[in-house]
């Protein structure tokens, strides 16, 4: 068997033949590493702070926050999406790993449904803003860094892109936040029944 765990003879994993996961391995194979992210030719200016090893650690704080983060900017920012969620890690002291891999949530199979669905969505919320006086979101959309969006779908799906990333960022952070107790109740639980 050679180091990526492959059989000799390179026919099937050897994981798969004593049957353990291969989702698993898939998912460490998908995390990035440290060493590939102090190859990134755009993180060499902030390597220093963006490789420090509290940031990659997986901690019951850090994970949630690096999932919260990686949904604002999966879903805010169209690209250099993980180096984006590596440099914000720093300052709300987020996982890396977890911030890089939620960003997969935006790929090319999901980013159409998402976009229609952030069009309704922002469509539904500026229907309600032009019910409110003053019309807060058209307002600042017309008068702020929006005015250069001609089109009318521009505007909605941006405004439903902001909800998305908001309500996916509340619900990843306690999505995990929970997974995670859950994680290590059912670990105790096992240590406990072995001993």
């Amino acid at each position: 068997m050679n180091n990526k765990g492959f059989c000799a003879t390179g026919d099937e994993p050897a994981n798969r033949k004593a049957g353990k996961g291969g989702l698993i391995e898939r998912f460490h194979r998908a995390l990035p590493t440290r060493a590939g992210m102090a190859s990134n030719k755009w993180l060499r200016p902030v390597a220093h702070r963006v490789l420090h090893p509290a940031l990659w650690r997986f901690t019951r704080r850090s994970v949630p926050r690096g999932v919260a983060l990686g949904m604002l900017t999966g879903m805010l920012v169209p690209v250099a999406q993980i180096p984006l969620s590596a440099l914000l890690a720093f300052p709300v002291k987020a996982n890396i790993p977890a911030a890089a891999l939620t960003t997969f949530i935006t790929n090319p199979l999901t980013m159409p449904p998402i976009w229609l669905a952030a069009y309704w969505t922002g469509k539904w919320v500026l229907s309600i803003d032009a019910r409110v006086p003053g019309r807060p979101i058209t307002v600042q959309a017309q008068t702020g860094w929006l005015h250069w969006l001609v089109a009318d779908a521009g505007p909605a799906t941006i405004v439903g892109l902001v909800v998305f990333a908001i309500v996916g960022a509340v619900l990843g952070y306690a999505i995990s936040a929970l997974g995670w107790r859950w994680w290590i109740a059912h670990k105790w639980k096992r240590r406990r029944k072995s001993v």
